[in-house]
């Protein structure tokens, strides 16, 4: 993979400037990658082999991402991420924790809409965290769903990391910094989630830690389990579409000769 350099300032100043910014600076553009993320920026700029992506509208935050990793331009219609600050910790509106699997999974869907994150990804992070206990406490600490430490949650803007809600936005958005931080890299990212960021930079890449590796693993071998299932229902959907399509057809030519030949009896 090419290198690409990253230059991103601290997320608080970017999410505050996204928050503020006029209704024209709002009109983002989302550049979709081979890989399958997608990079929310104001403008970009083709500077051979590569494509800068400015990530705020003053310039002060960009990725330089190889245009061959470019798919394609598509309009951001989805709203802006919300500001999180210690003065206001919260997402508007009162907390809302999902009583059933079927509300976790709109609050995911949602969130992952608003941070470009596959909910799919989501929920393996969740699965490999807490086993979607929004009460879990690991023994180093970290709490609910996304297993926030203490001073990650405090970073961002999370008050109360029990509350289901809450603790997926600030997980995710985490989880996204990382993605950006690492050009996409899924594989740095989810081992920073689990071992920080500065061990991957210590080491260049994934940690030589059994936990890490182990769970970088098992992270990606559920995503890809859960794609591979997805891509099969897909299939089988449309082969069942193109049956029904035919049906009307075949049982008209095999119900013919039999009607010709009760008429001849």
């Amino acid at each position: 993979m090419t290198v690409v350099s990253v230059k991103i300032w601290l997320k608080f100043v970017l999410f505050l400037a996204l928050a503020v910014a006029s209704p024209a600076a709002l009109c983002s553009d989302v550049a979709v990658l081979h890989n399958g993320f997608s990079i929310r920026h104001e403008r970009r700029e083709v500077m051979g082999s590569v494509t800068r992506l400015f990530l705020t509208a003053d310039g002060s935050g960009y990725v330089d991402v190889s245009t061959d990793q470019i798919d394609r331009f598509e309009k951001d219609l989805s709203p802006p991420v919300p500001v999180m600050t210690h003065q206001n910790p919260r997402l508007p509106g009162p907390p809302t924790a999902p009583e059933n699997p079927q509300k976790l999974d709109a609050v995911i869907n949602s969130i992952g809409d608003l941070h470009h994150i596959d909910p799919d990804l989501i929920n393996s992070v969740i699965h490999a965290e807490s086993g979607f206990n929004p009460r879990a406490v690991s023994p180093k600490g970290a709490q609910g769903l996304m297993q926030l430490m203490p001073q990650t949650a405090s970073h961002l803007g999370v008050a109360n990391a029990f509350d289901p809600r809450a603790n997926v936005e600030g997980g995710t958005r985490y989880l996204r910094e990382l993605l950006e931080r690492y050009n996409f890299d899924l594989i740095k990212a989810l081992a920073a989630y689990n071992a920080g960021p500065h061990r991957v930079e210590q080491y260049r890449g994934v940690p030589p830690y059994f936990e890490t590796r182990a769970y970088v693993a098992r992270v990606v071998r559920d995503f890809n389990r859960k794609k591979l299932a997805e891509r099969k229902t897909s299939t089988k959907a449309k082969t069942i579409s193109k049956v029904q399509a035919r049906r009307p057809a075949t049982v008209k030519q095999a119900t013919a000769p039999a009607v010709a030949q009760e008429a001849s009896r």
